[in-house]
């Protein structure tokens, strides 16, 4: 098998079992024309089919192909032995004095679902044309001792489309829900009238509060950080004007003249007489000073 279509074959098969739930080991339905195919262009039949769905295969075959085996003009004992190691698919067409052909029986064996996940193998057109007009059907058969696996079908196409909107439409159902956190869920109508009342006020409330309009942030320039500007030293005119007329400078004109222009008062410096000795006597109160 060459690369390129393995590696299609591997995607087709990834697509079946997303879309479809298919699971290894995949069950392959033969027809009884695929198994006498198979043996004439002496091809491993088991093995080619695991190549071709890239993965374990359980071949099966319905009690009425097997019956075609039997009947069939060459008939060849050791393909009927092959086709019993087989698992065999009850039709229940087994009572009926003739067997079924191919497409009828599986045609009833599939269904129009197929829910049991079959892989079919057949080598007759009619059976492939019919099984492309039911989704989820991979179809196999021989081309000149090559084993292809058809594309998917156009109503395999439009189920797949269809359940990926489906999800997508959940997708954001989910979302609009988990975006409405106070909105609260119906109840049952089991819980009684009372409940049900209750319940509907809740969603009102829950609607009124997510209607009422939200304040808008204008949008503008922005002021300046208020922690990284320095704070505005105070004037002395204003720390003046502040007091008012707490503060009067001294008009004395001695203490002016001493002091200069600053109108504060200055205090004398009284020097103490000395006494014997040179060191300095302490004057009595109203005592004139000596010096």
């Amino acid at each position: 098998m060459k690369l390129k279509r393995g590696k299609a074959y591997r995607k087709l098969m990834n697509q079946y079992q997303v879309t479809f739930n298919f699971r290894e080991p995949y069950q392959v339905l033969v027809d009884s024309q695929f198994v006498q195919d198979a043996a004439r262009f002496k091809m491993d039949m088991v093995h080619l089919l695991k190549r071709t769905v890239q993965g374990e295969i359980k071949p099966m075959i319905t009690q009425c192909d097997m019956r075609h085996l039997y009947n069939a003009e060459d008939k060849d004992e050791q393909l009927i032995l092959q086709a019993k190691t087989y698992e065999r698919r009850r039709c229940n067409h087994h009572e009926l004095g003739e067997p079924l052909s191919s497409l009828e029986c599986l045609s009833a064996v599939v269904g129009n679902t197929n829910k049991n996940r079959y892989v079919i193998a057949s080598q007759d057109p009619k059976v492939r044309e019919h099984m492309r007009t039911i989704p989820g059907v991979p179809l196999v058969y021989i081309n000149k001792s090559v084993m292809i696996m058809e594309p998917m079908a156009a109503s395999t196409h439009q189920h797949r489309d269809r359940d990926e909107r489906a999800k997508f439409k959940a997708g954001l159902k989910g979302r609009r829900l988990a975006a409405q956190p106070n909105q609260k869920r119906k109840r049952d109508d089991e819980e009684g009238d009372s409940a049900k009342g209750h319940n509907e006020d809740s969603i009102v409330e829950g609607a009124s509060r997510d209607a009422r309009p939200q304040k808008k942030h204008k949008k503008g320039p922005k002021g300046p950080n208020p922690l990284s500007i320095k704070k505005p030293k105070k004037r002395e005119a204003s720390s003046a004007a502040a007091h008012g007329d707490c503060y009067k400078p001294d008009t004395n004109p001695e203490v002016a003249q001493e002091g200069g222009d600053s109108g504060k008062r200055k205090r004398r410096r009284k020097h103490k007489p000395k006494g014997e000795g040179g060191e300095s006597r302490p004057t009595a109160e109203g005592e004139p000073d000596s010096s």
